[in-house]
C-alpha cells in the first residue's frame, strides 16, 4: 500500500466521520445557541434547560436522519473490511 492509498483511505474516514457526527454536533450547537441567546435575553440562566433543549434536539435529529447516518457508517464499515486484502498487502 503506497503513502497515496493510506492518505486517500484517512480522508474517506473523515469524510464519513463528518457525514455522521455533523448533523447531530450542527443540531446540538443551533440549539445550544438559540437557548444561551434566549437565556440571555430573558435573564433566566438555569443549566437544566440548555440540557434538556440540547438532548431534545439532538434525539430528535437521530429519530430523523439515523436510519441514513448508520446505513452510511455500515456501508462504510463493509467496504473497510472487504478492502483489507487489498490494503495487507
Amino acid at each position: 500500500m503506497s503513502n497515496d492509498q493510506a492518505l486517500e483511505l484517512f480522508a474517506h474516514l473523515f469524510q464519513v466521520a463528518m457525514f455522521v457526527a455533523g448533523p447531530v454536533l450542527m443540531a446540538s450547537l443551533v440549539a445550544g445557541l438559540a437557548v444561551g441567546i434566549l437565556q440571555a435575553a430573558t435573564q433566566i440562566n438555569e443549566a437544566s434547560v440548555s440540557f434538556i433543549v440540547k438532548v431534545t434536539s439532538v434525539l430528535a435529529v437521530l429519530v430523523a436522519l439515523g436510519p441514513m447516518l448508520v446505513t452510511h457508517a455500515v456501508d462504510y464499515a463493509r467496504g473497510s473490511f472487504a478492502a483489507i486484502e487489498h490494503v495487507v498487502r
